[in-house]
């Protein structure tokens, strides 16, 4: 076995080093760090606010925040000198300035890969609930207004033979394939590089380079883009349009990749079929109006939300902090060549 990479250039580094914890984790995760580390956690699992933030940055080796933390440079520039890593809960590090971060020489890792399956899973309940008109109907049931079986009531759409668009075919896209071919869906997907030949044989996959086409050509689209300045609202007022009316949209990636109020006004017209929300653009609130639309399935950012997804992610930060301690490269390291 090849042996881990030493961050030759890097300070001595704590044996046992001040951790900060900024949300509740597993309690076997809390107390295996409590073991390890000289660890504050957060027992009110209540959001720390900028002030918070940068009090802990100024008196920890190693924060751990996850995305309801924003660290933004003015945070990363008041930081102590002894921080020397951020190690985030979560896949995704669009709440972290990174490029801030490595003027600082503090490392940032993540836990990527730990969640593909939980949130592909979940995207497949999405799309089920959506095309069966689950929200519908299950209102319905519950006001008391069901008058027993029709065959002609209470109607959606079977995935059989569907049209599946996916939007970002990384870990999670190429999860959500696999699940979707056992479903007899015709898979196409939309991605800034193509897959090689033998991954789009295993998911009978076809590449649609032309975003827009794809749009207008799916029954379901899905979408498991990064977030950032290039995917913001990148399904705006105009790419909605293109949907078929009887066609549904699926968003178990990020928030900002929809433009809430075009959602609003296509699903309100009837001009699309459905939605299935997992993320919003400004969670924890969310527009009322969304809610009161019969076509939507919303659920509260429940992508990762298993014990052994989170267990798994809070075991890679354990990791990730002593190989960080070791003078080693942290295997989740998400800028590699820094020093």
């Amino acid at each position: 076995m090849t042996a881990p990479a030493s961050d030759t250039s890097a300070p001595n580094r704590p044996h046992r080093p001040r951790v900060i914890v900024t949300r509740r984790l597993l309690p076997e995760v809390e107390a295996r760090m409590t073991e390890l580390f000289d660890v504050t956690l957060n027992g009110s699992d209540t959001p720390m606010t900028r002030d918070q933030l940068a009090a802990a940055m100024q008196d920890c080796d190693v924060l751990v925040p996850t995305v309801t933390d924003s660290i933004d440079a003015g945070l990363i520039g008041q930081a102590g000198e002894r921080l020397g890593l951020i190690a985030s809960f979560g896949a995704g590090t669009e709440h972290i300035d990174v490029a801030a971060a490595r003027s600082r020489k503090i490392m940032i890792t993540n836990t990527p890969g730990v969640f593909t399956d939980d949130t592909a899973d979940l995207t497949l309940a999405l799309i089920i609930l959506v095309s069966r008109r689950f929200s519908e109907n299950v209102k319905v049931l519950r006001e008391g207004q069901w008058a027993g079986w029709a065959p002609s009531a209470m109607l959606g759409h079977s995935l059989m033979g569907k049209t599946l668009g996916i939007v970002g075919m990384g870990r999670i896209g190429q999860a959500v394939a696999h699940r979707a071919r056992a479903f007899g869906m015709d898979i196409r997907y939309h991605n800034r590089h193509r897959l090689p030949p033998a991954l789009e044989n295993m998911f009978s996959a076809r590449y649609e380079p032309d975003l827009d086409r794809l749009t207008a050509d799916a029954d379901i689209l899905t979408l498991h883009c990064p977030g950032g300045a290039a995917t913001m609202n990148l399904f705006d007022a105009r790419r909605l349009s293109l949907m078929k009316p009887t066609a549904c949209i699926v968003n178990t990636g990020r928030g900002q990749l929809i433009d809430e109020e075009a959602l609003i006004a296509a699903l309100s017209e009837g001009r699309i079929a459905g939605a299935g929300l997992d993320v919003f653009a400004r969670e924890p609130q969310i527009d009322p109006r969304l809610l009161s639309l019969p076509g939507l399935v919303a659920m509260p950012h429940l992508g990762s939300a298993t014990y052994e997804g989170r267990g798994a992610a809070g075991e890679r930060i354990i990791a990730n902090i002593r190989f960080w301690v070791d003078g080693h490269r942290p295997p989740d390291m998400v800028l590699p060549d820094l020093p």
